[in-house]
C-alpha cells in the first residue's frame, strides 16, 4: 500500500500499526495521524531504535498491508 493511502485511511490503519508496535499508545497513533515521520519517530522513541531500523520497519510493515 502506497503510503499516502495509508495516511489517507489512518483511521483504519491504526489499528495494524497498534498490532504491529503494541508499545504505541492510542494517543500516539491518533497524535501520528498517518505521517510516516512521526511514525517513524515513535517508534524510535518507544522501542529505543535507531532511524535506519525504524525506516526499514515501517517499510516492512507497509509492504505486507493490502494493495
Amino acid at each position: 500500500m502506497e503510503w499516502d493511502r495509508i495516511e489517507g485511511n489512518w483511521k483504519q490503519v491504526k489499528g495494524k500499526a497498534k498490532e504491529q508496535w503494541g508499545r504505541l499508545t492510542d494517543d500516539d497513533l491518533t497524535s501520528i495521524e498517518g505521517k510516516r515521520d512521526q511514525l517513524e519517530g515513535k517508534i524510535q522513541e518507544r522501542y529505543g531504535l535507531e532511524k535506519d531500523l525504524a525506516k526499514r520497519e515501517i517499510e516492512d510493515w507497509r509492504s505486507h498491508l493490502a494493495p
